[in-house]
C-alpha cells in the first residue's frame, strides 16, 4: 500500500490503518487513519459479530474520523445492537518535537 494508506503509531512503526489487532478473543483494536470513514465502518461490521468489543484508537487529525466511525456504527448500521461503552481522551508528549498530540480511544460494545 502507498504512504497515504499508512499511519504512524506510538512505537513509531508504520502500520496499515485498516489492520485490526486482537488483544484477546473478546476485543479488537482498530487504528483509525485517514482512509474512507464509510469503508472503515463497513470493514468493522464482520469483526463486531466475532467479538464483544471493538476499540477504535486515533490520534491527532484522525480523531474526527474515529468519532464518525463510532457514530455510523452505533447510530446507523448497528442501531439497537451496539453502544458506545467508554471514551478515553488523552494527550501524549512527543519529546523530539516538544509538543503534545491528542489521542482518543472509543470502546464500542454489544448491547
Amino acid at each position: 500500500m502507498g504512504p497515504t494508506n499508512q499511519i504512524m503509531l506510538k512505537d513509531d512503526t508504520i502500520n496499515d490503518p485498516s489492520e485490526i489487532k486482537s488483544l484477546d478473543p473478546i476485543e479488537y483494536v482498530f487504528y483509525v487513519g485517514h482512509d474512507s470513514i464509510m469503508k472503515n465502518a463497513v470493514d468493522l461490521i464482520p469483526h463486531f459479530g466475532k467479538s464483544e468489543k471493538i476499540i477504535l484508537k486515533a490520534k491527532g487529525n484522525s480523531i474526527p474520523n474515529a468519532v464518525a466511525i463510532a457514530n455510523i456504527l452505533t447510530e446507523k448500521m448497528l442501531k439497537g445492537s451496539s453502544k458506545i461503552q467508554k471514551i478515553n481522551v488523552d494527550s501524549e508528549a512527543i519529546l523530539e518535537m516538544g509538543r503534545m498530540t491528542s489521542t482518543i480511544e472509543i470502546v464500542i460494545s454489544k448491547n
